[in-house]
C-alpha cells in the first residue's frame, strides 16, 4: 500500500506543480472566471489528462480513474473560477497578506482534492 501511495502522492504533486507553474500559458490563466472563454476548460483538461498518467501508472481500476478525472475536471474547473471572482481586484502589490491567504486557501483546496482522490484510489485498490 504505502508504494502505491507514494505514487499517488508524489505523482499528484508534480503534476499540480507543472500544469500550474509551467503548462499554464497566459492566455490559460486568462481565460479563467469566464465560462465563454477556453482557458479555464484548458487549464482543467490538463490537469485531468496528467492526472490520468499518475493515476493510470498507480494502477488505477479503470472505471475508477475514468471517475476520478472527470470529476477532477469539474473539481479543478470550479474552484479555478471561483477563486477568480473571490480574489477579485486583490493584488500582490497592494494587498500582499491577503493576496497570500486567497492563495494558500486556493492551494489547499486543490491538495484536499488530491488527498480524497488518493484515498478512492487506495479502496478501490482494496489497500484500505
Amino acid at each position: 500500500m504505502i508504494v502505491v501511495f507514494f505514487i499517488l502522492f508524489l505523482g499528484l504533486e508534480l503534476k499540480h506543480y507543472l500544469a500550474d507553474y509551467f503548462l499554464q500559458p497566459g492566455w490559460m490563466l486568462g481565460g479563467k472566471g469566464d465560462f465563454r472563454r477556453p482557458g479555464g476548460y484548458a487549464h482543467a483538461a490538463v490537469h485531468a489528462g496528467l492526472s490520468a498518467i499518475v493515476l493510470f501508472v498507480a494502477g488505477t481500476p479503470p472505471a475508477t480513474l475514468a471517475l476520478l478525472v472527470a470529476a477532477e475536471y469539474v473539481v479543478h474547473y470550479a474552484l479555478d473560477y471561483f477563486k477568480i471572482h473571490y480574489s477579485r481586484g486583490v493584488h500582490v502589490d497592494t494587498n500582499p497578506r491577503r493576496f497570500w491567504a486567497l492563495h494558500g486557501v486556493d492551494q489547499l483546496t486543490h491538495q484536499l482534492t488530491y488527498a480524497a482522490m488518493i484515498y478512492v484510489v487506495l479502496q478501490a485498490k482494496q489497500l484500505l
